[in-house]
């Protein structure tokens, strides 16, 4: 059989068709590198029609990382597609999703488990980077908390997927009321290995 088989070449050629077929032109140039990998992460060009953010999101997560942030992600899957050698040494990778207190946590707030794990962050959201890949809620939750006076986390990637409050919650963040730097993907498309794509564009440069 013959197929490209050289990963240096493989890499090179999907980099030069997305740069090719993407438009980027509404984005900001702070952005293009993070939304090349998203779009690598998917395989489809469309989606950055569908990208928003803050082109200050990138200095902003970079300088939270080099100041030794913790990273808080919604899930596992996030926190696994996270490449661990662009990043300091000491850089925490928090999930709270599995831990024993989420369940009854989530029934006392009449929530679900992801929104309960979000209220678990609280003692370290303050100047922390956020990714979100996966559950709606959380990125709602998360919202609640920051309008409700709670601590900022210094940027927010947030590209939760699905066919309920995946739009809403985005588009939410998206209208800038938070006033906090972030990144995410419009609509219902989304997903873990797009949300840990984009931070894995940005803090390579660590």
């Amino acid at each position: 059989m013959t197929y490209l088989r050289d990963p240096d070449a493989i890499y090179a050629q999907s980099f030069a068709t997305i740069k090719a077929e993407a438009d980027l032109a509404h984005l900001p140039p702070e952005l293009h590198p993070a939304v090349i990998r998203m779009i690598h992460a998917c395989g489809m060009v469309d989606l950055a029609a569908d990208i928003a953010g803050d082109p200050a999101v990138a200095a902003a997560t970079r300088s939270a990382l080099s100041a030794g942030a913790a990273v808080l992600c919604d899930c596992e899957m996030v926190r696994s597609g996270i490449i661990r050698r662009h990043l300091p040494a000491d850089t925490e990778l928090i999930v709270t999703l599995n831990d024993p207190a989420v369940p009854d946590l989530a029934k006392t707030l009449g929530t679900t488990r992801s929104a309960a794990a979000v209220e678990l962050w609280r003692p370290r959201l303050a100047g922390a980077v956020v990714l979100i890949g996966n559950a709606p809620t959380a990125l709602f939750h998360l919202i609640e908390l920051i309008a409700a006076g709670g601590s900022r986390p210094a940027a927010i990637i947030a590209a939760p997927v699905g066919f309920v409050g995946a739009a809403e919650s985005k588009a939410l963040l998206a209208s800038g009321s938070l006033s906090i730097p972030f990144l995410t993907v419009l609509g219902r498309r989304g997903g873990s290995a797009i949300a840990s794509a984009a931070f894995n564009a940005i803090s390579r440069d660590q």
